[in-house]
């Protein structure tokens, strides 16, 4: 298992957990960004579209099965997340251009919080910040976002989630867990 490490010598890992999207959803979202006729920024891969739940930076990488194990018993959502990414947006902190919906279902604000929350007593996650969920489309990208012939329409019902470690332009899953139930 190929990992980073810090100066001190401890192996971390780049992590966040994620919806992971269907391949027809990720087909679509391309085909309609590449009519946006982007000529800025750096497109994300289409292979690494996600909807992102958390983001947890860098994480010693003898801390991912704990956090795993909280995982696996924080009590989740009892019915799929249904999701409507309709609205085109630029972050400019991040000078990002992403798929965010115009309403986030309160049961996934809930259940991202709890999540937080959760792993609160590993050290990890411990930036407290609204969620907003989103799917980036590119990065480093200026200015306003374009003007869409077609209005995003990307109706998404979510089933699992993930956990995920950022390498080098790739993402990769760690572990996998049904959204519903437990």
């Amino acid at each position: 298992m190929i990992q980073d490490v810090r100066s001190g010598g401890e192996p971390f890992k780049r992590l966040f957990f994620a919806f992971s999207l269907a391949e027809p959803q990720r087909r679509a979202i391309a085909q309609w960004r590449r009519a946006l006729g982007l000529r800025a920024g750096k497109p994300v891969p289409v292979e690494n579209f996600h909807v992102t739940l958390l983001f947890l930076g860098d994480v010693p990488a003898a801390q991912v099965p704990a956090l795993c194990a909280v995982v696996d018993g924080l009590k989740r959502p009892a019915a799929p997340v249904r999701l409507l990414l309709d609205r085109l947006h630029t972050w400019r902190r991040p000078s990002v251009l992403v798929l965010e919906p115009s309403d986030t279902p309160v049961a996934l604000r809930q259940w991202v919080y709890a999540l937080h929350q959760a792993l609160l007593p590993l050290g990890i996650a411990d930036q407290a910040r609204d969620y907003r969920a989103h799917l980036t489309l590119s990065r480093d990208y200026p200015g306003e976002p374009p003007e869409a012939g077609v209005a995003p329409d990307f109706h998404l019902n979510v089933r699992q989630f993930g956990l995920y470690e950022s390498r080098k332009g790739r993402y990769l899953p760690l572990a996998e867990w049904p959204l519903s139930g437990a």
